[in-house]
C-alpha cells in the first residue's frame, strides 16, 4: 500500500488544484448558478444542453426530482409520472431554496465540470486514505491527516451546496476558498511526511522565522484579495462595465495593493538571504517568480479593466504561491532539530 500512497496523494493534490482553477473559472464566467440545484443539475445527473429539455413537454415521462422552468420559476417533479396534454400543477412543487431560474448551457456545463472535478478529487482523497493504512505501524499520523483531508473535502462539498442555495453569497465563496487552502496545506504535509528523497535545506533561525512571516503575509493578502473580489462581484452583478468595477474601490483595495509591496520586499530579502548564505532553499526562486507574475496580473486588472482570464490567473497563482511557501516552510522547519 505504501508503494502507491505517494502517487495517490500527489494525484489528489493535482485534482484539488484543478478544482480551484475550475472554481475560479466558474466565477470568471459567472457560471456559479449554471446548476441551480445540488448535487444534481436541473434534476439530472448529466445536465441538459438545450432549454427545450427544461420546458414542460406533454406525454413526456418525468422522474421524481426532475426540474422544469415554467413562468420563470423552477418546478420539481414530486413523483415519477407521464405528463398529460395539459400541465397539472399537482405533479410539481416549487423549488424553495432560491428563485433563480435561468438556463445558460455554457454556464451549466462549466459549473457541471467544476462539480465533476470536485467529485474526482474527493474520490482521490478517499483512495489516499485507504492506502494510508499502510503506515499504521510506523506513521499513524499519516492516517489521521488523510482522514482530516477527507472530512474537509466533505465539508467543501456541503459548502458548495450552501453557496448555490445562497445564490453565490460572497462571504460563503470566501469561506470556500479558505477551506481549499487548508486542504492544500494538509495534503502537502502528507506528501512531505512520506517523501524519502527530500532535498535538505540548511536551517537558519532567522531565515526560517521570516519564512513563517512571509507565509502569514501571503495568507493575509489572499484574504484581502477575496474581500476585494467580493466587492467587484457585487458591482459586476449590477451589469456595470469592467471599467467601473474599481472606479470607486473601498479602502480594502488600497490596503491589498499596498500590502503587496511588503510581501514582495520580505520575499526579496528571503531570496537574498538564501543566495548569500547558500541555504539551498531553491523553492524561494519559484516564490519570487510566482509573486512577480501575481503582481503583474493584479496591476493588469486595475489598469486595463480586467482583461479576460486575469482574475482566474491571479487567484490560481495565489494558491500556487501559498503552496510553494508552505512546502518551503516544511523543508526548512524539518531541519531545526538537526541543527
Amino acid at each position: 500500500m505504501q508503494k502507491y500512497f505517494l502517487k495517490s496523494a500527489k494525484i489528489a493534490l493535482v485534482l484539488v488544484y484543478l478544482v480551484i482553477f475550475a472554481g475560479a473559472f466558474v466565477r470568471l464566467t459567472g457560471s456559479g448558478m449554471g446548476c441551480p440545484d445540488w448535487p444534481k443539475c436541473f434534476g439530472y445527473y448529466i445536465p441538459p444542453t438545450d432549454q427545450k429539455e427544461l420546458l414542460f413537454t406533454p406525454n413526456k415521462e418525468y422522474n421524481k426530482g426532475q426540474v422544469i422552468i415554467k413562468e420563470e420559476s423552477l418546478l420539481i417533479a414530486k413523483e415519477d409520472f407521464v405528463a398529460k396534454e395539459n400541465f397539472e400543477t399537482s405533479n410539481w412543487t416549487p423549488y424553495q431554496k432560491h428563485d433563480y431560474a435561468i438556463f445558460n448551457p455554457i454556464h451549466t456545463w462549466v459549473e457541471y465540470i467544476n462539480r465533476l472535478l470536485g467529485a474526482l478529487a474527493g474520490i482521490a482523497c478517499i483512495v489516499t486514505l485507504v492506502l494510508s493504512f499502510g503506515y499504521r505501524k510506523k506513521q499513524k499520523s499519516i492516517i489521521y491527516l488523510s482522514f482530516i483531508v477527507c472530512v474537509l473535502m466533505a465539508f467543501q462539498a456541503w459548502l458548495g451546496k450552501t453557496v448555490v442555495d445562497s445564490v453565490l453569497s460572497p462571504y460563503k465563496i470566501t469561506t470556500h476558498m479558505m477551506a481549499a487552502l487548508l486542504i492544500l496545506a494538509i495534503q502537502l504535509l502528507v506528501i512531505y511526511s512520506v517523501k524519502t528523497n527530500r532535498k535538505p535545506v540548511t536551517y537558519n533561525t532567522k531565515f526560517n522565522a521570516f519564512l513563517l512571516v512571509a507565509l502569514g503575509l501571503t495568507l493575509v493578502q489572499i484574504i484581502l484579495g477575496t474581500d476585494v473580489r467580493e466587492q467587484v462581484d457585487i458591482i459586476s452583478k449590477t451589469g456595470a462595465p469592467e471599467v467601473m468595477w474599481l472606479q470607486n474601490p473601498t479602502v480594502l483595495f488600497y490596503i491589498h495593493r499596498s500590502f503587496s509591496i511588503l510581501v514582495l520586499a520580505l520575499n526579496g530579502y528571503l531570496f537574498y538571504m538564501n543566495r548569500k548564505l547558500n541555504l539551498n532553499a531553491s523553492k524561494q526562486n519559484w516564490v519570487m517568480i510566482l509573486l512577480i507574475i501575481e503582481i503583474i496580473t493584479g496591476a493588469t486588472m486595475y489598469y486595463f479593466d480586467f482583461p479576460f482570464g486575469t482574475q482566474t490567473l491571479h487567484l490560481v497563482l495565489a494558491t500556487f504561491l501559498f503552496g510553494v511557501q508552505f512546502y518551503l516552510v516544511l523543508e526548512s522547519s524539518s531541519q531545526r532539530n538537526k541543527h
